[in-house]
């Protein structure tokens, strides 16, 4: 067996806990990857919640066609309009200032928000936003903290002083108090580095906002598995063979972390989508008119004993998004955690 090949056998991180399915050890020619897929599919838990979660994503990429339907977008206003419910005319937003609640028809089919806009419709733009938002800061977040994560575990020394007492400093600060303290900053001048110029009310800022927040945590994990990585046999045999140590982090350190990165990824999207809800919900998220689920819970606590399904439906996707995260990534552990009976 060469040692490209050794080192891809799974010695996944230790924070992975012991709890899953027994191994099927008497399976033969399954690799271990297989081994673990077979595994997953008897967590009925994750199954489900992972199939709502596909759900989800289908109707937000099916917002442009629910928007036709309802002849409306998510920004556009009622407030002047009336509709026929029922075969009696109806204001979409009286007088007083009440929305109509929901019709259960191609218009207004959640019923409308205080400015007559379509809860349906922006609650299906607000799935794409807050996906959006969520999954590329959890991408970012994983891209950066797998390079610091690597280049502090593997060279060790002043590197990994470096980085970990950068790491130590980020932690001290609680996510969301950071999250605010960020998002007043780039919200009021936007962000602009040398060529590259975003704009406050860009999905972007929130998105770095989060992906760079997320770092901390998933980088220290990732630190503690290539340390105890480096000291492997397969990697000490590639060193004496005189790889580089660019290859010996592709090759064979980087195939050995990517069951904890499944996991830690996982479990950060589902924390990177409620973040970006608070900070939607104290206003410091995307700014009005574009969408968000936290920015629909705040717009509908203030009809919430009148009409509760204007902050219950986007509450309603946003718990079933990061469950359905949350669950899967438990799933994944404990598939993957070789310790399994």
């Amino acid at each position: 067996m060469s040692i490209a090949d050794s080192s891809v056998q799974p010695d996944l991180s230790p924070v992975l806990s012991a709890g899953g399915q027994a191994a099927d050890a008497s399976a033969p020619g399954l690799s271990p990857w297989e081994l673990a897929v077979r595994r997953l599919k008897r967590n009925k838990a994750a199954l489900i919640f992972g199939a709502l979660f596909f759900v989800l994503v289908a109707l937000a990429l099916a917002a442009p066609l629910w928007a036709q339907v309802a002849d409306t977008t998510p920004a556009r206003n009622h407030l002047s309009d009336t509709i026929v419910v029922d075969g009696k005319p109806e204001q979409v937003v009286t007088f007083d200032g009440v929305p109509i609640s929901p019709t259960w028809g191609k218009k207004f089919f959640l019923g409308a928000d205080s400015n007559g806009r379509d809860v349906a419709v922006r609650l299906l733009y607000g799935a794409r936003n807050s996906l959006f938002i969520g999954i590329t800061a959890a991408l970012i977040t994983t891209f950066i903290a797998v390079a610091l994560g690597m280049l502090a575990g593997y060279f060790r020394g002043w590197t990994d002083a470096f980085i970990s007492r950068g790491l130590d400093i980020a932690w001290a600060f609680p996510p969301t108090l950071l999250g605010v303290a960020l998002g007043v900053s780039f919200a009021l001048g936007g962000l602009k580095v040398g060529p590259l110029e975003i704009s406050g009310d860009s999905l972007w800022i929130p998105t770095l906002i989060i992906g760079a927040i997320g770092v901390v945590y998933l980088a220290r994990p990732i630190r503690g598995q290539v340390l105890s990585l480096r000291e492997k046999e397969f990697v000490e045999a590639a060193r004496a063979l005189g790889q580089r140590s660019r290859i010996i982090l592709s090759r064979h350190i980087l195939p050995n972390v990517g069951g904890e990165l499944l996991v830690l990824g996982s479990l950060w999207t589902a924390s990177a989508i409620r973040l970006e809800a608070s900070l939607s919900f104290i206003g410091l998220g995307v700014p009005p008119p574009t969408p968000t689920w936290g920015q629909m819970i705040r717009d509908g606590t203030r009809y919430l004993a009148d009409f509760p399904l204007l902050s219950l439906a986007p509450g309603a996707a946003l718990l079933i998004t990061v469950f359905a995260f949350n669950l899967v990534g438990d799933g994944l552990r404990d598939v993957l955690d070789p310790r399994s009976r």
